[in-house]
């Protein structure tokens, strides 16, 4: 399934990295006057974090432009379908960490670190904290389905913060008033607060807007804990 929207495909193909973080982070004057960006500020309070609307990097507010238009209820089956089969292609885990450690998660308004050094740090701060050996792994994986972008889809397809599709949006969702772009926005049938689904019909039956969460999910459902499941089907799950 094709789109109208702009930038459906910024990255043909990886040789086209650099060229593009050239293009999407650019140095100079445009930067001269904005506020440094620091990843790992250990001054950083608890309340600072996940601020989209105050210092969000210009990159995370286009993002979610982008995101909100273009994930629609028809959009998330069009994609369930292209990739739940499984049959693109087989990847060691190392091998999918490495290809993310060129992706920087254009999302997230919180650090800049590559998504290796991400999955590191989180699979290394659950085992200090004691968790069991399946934790540790999940906190490892918790992101390869972001190889999605290795198949030319935009970050908005593959990263950010998930919802569900197919009936009202909540006001929770960052930036909500990007949804007013989204052709489900005008489809009756899909903005009452039910939609498509049954009332208690549990979350596994609720399709969530496409991402890197849901592909993952797909891919290692029939190995992992139930527990670890849900943390990675649900990890960007905030509303």
């Amino acid at each position: 399934m094709k789109t109208n929207i702009e930038n459906q495909n910024p990255l043909e193909n990886l040789e086209h990295w650099e060229e593009f973080l050239q293009t999407r982070y650019p140095e100079g004057e445009s930067q001269a006057a904005a506020k440094p960006f620091n990843a790992t500020d250990p001054a950083k309070k608890k309340e600072q974090f996940r601020n989209y609307e105050a210092d969000a990097r210009p990159s995370v507010r286009e993002f979610y432009r982008l995101n909100h238009r273009g994930q629609t209820f028809d959009f998330v089956q069009a994609k369930r379908a292209e990739y739940l089969g499984l049959s693109k292609k087989k990847m060691g885990i190392w091998e999918a960490m490495e290809f993310l450690n060129t992706l920087v998660d254009d999302s997230d308004p919180d650090t800049d670190l590559s998504q290796l050094e991400h999955l590191l740090q989180t699979a290394e701060h659950i085992r200090q904290d004691g968790h069991p050996r399946w934790f540790i792994l999940t906190g490892l994986i918790h992101d390869l389905g972001k190889i999605l972008c290795l198949y030319g889809e935009p970050q908005w397809a593959v990263v950010g913060d998930t919802f569900p599709v197919g009936c009202a949006y909540s006001d929770k969702i960052v930036f909500p008033q990007y949804f007013a772009d989204n052709p489900d926005s005008r489809t009756p049938r899909y903005q009452t607060p039910v939609g498509v689904y049954s009332e208690h019909c549990g979350l596994d039956k609720v399709c969530l807007s496409w991402g890197h969460d849901e592909y993952l999910y797909h891919v290692v459902k029939d190995h992992l804990p139930v527990e670890a499941l849900y943390m990675i089907r649900y990890h960007s799950f905030y509303p």
